[in-house]
């Protein structure tokens, strides 16, 4: 199989944009990151895939903890500013420590993780995120695919029944 068939298969897959943060003596650090996902419910586990020769990667490892801003479909310059090599990201946007982690002030989501395990996979290593506090909002969030950011078709304008009402509804 073609390298690139992989990749073209890849890219119609959506997923999730979020900036990967982490602190250490020489200051904040993070990069966005599409490869996020949830694991388990009990214990709340995540994952995150970071490439072997990222320097956000060797910086989790030492330091064994790393947060997660998911981004809003608003933000999708701020993806862009994290995933260049070459800038300040944390001077160019509003952040402030969350449980001694860098927190986007914008982020639509927020998790603070443990790394619980690192998984070998390929060129990656899949980081295993042990959740000991999170955030949300009922923000659209940003998602990438088709090699283009996006988000949910009117998610943030659709009604949504309480969830009360929709098990009361199938108790009748």
């Amino acid at each position: 199989m073609r390298d690139q068939d992989f990749r073209d298969l890849m890219a119609g897959v959506c997923a999730p944009v979020t900036v990967v943060t982490t602190a250490d003596g020489d200051g904040p650090h993070g990069a966005t990151v599409s490869s996020f996902a949830s694991l388990s419910l009990r214990p709340p586990l995540v994952t995150v895939a970071l490439d072997r020769r990222s320097a956000l990667l060797a910086r989790i490892l030492g330091s064994r903890r790393f947060g997660v801003n998911v981004l809003g479909s608003a933000d999708d310059d701020l993806a862009l500013l994290f995933a260049r090599r070459d800038q300040d990201r944390f001077g160019a946007v509003g952040w402030s420590p969350s449980h001694g982690l860098p927190r986007l002030d914008c982020a639509a989501g927020w998790a603070v993780c443990d790394l619980w395990q690192v998984v070998e996979g390929g060129d990656h290593l899949l980081l295993l995120g042990l959740v000991t506090h999170a955030e949300s909002s009922h923000l659209s969030p940003l998602v990438y695919g088709h090699r283009t950011f996006g988000t949910h078709s009117r998610f943030a304008e659709r009604p949504r029944t309480p969830i009360a009402d929709t098990i009361a509804a199938f108790a009748r």
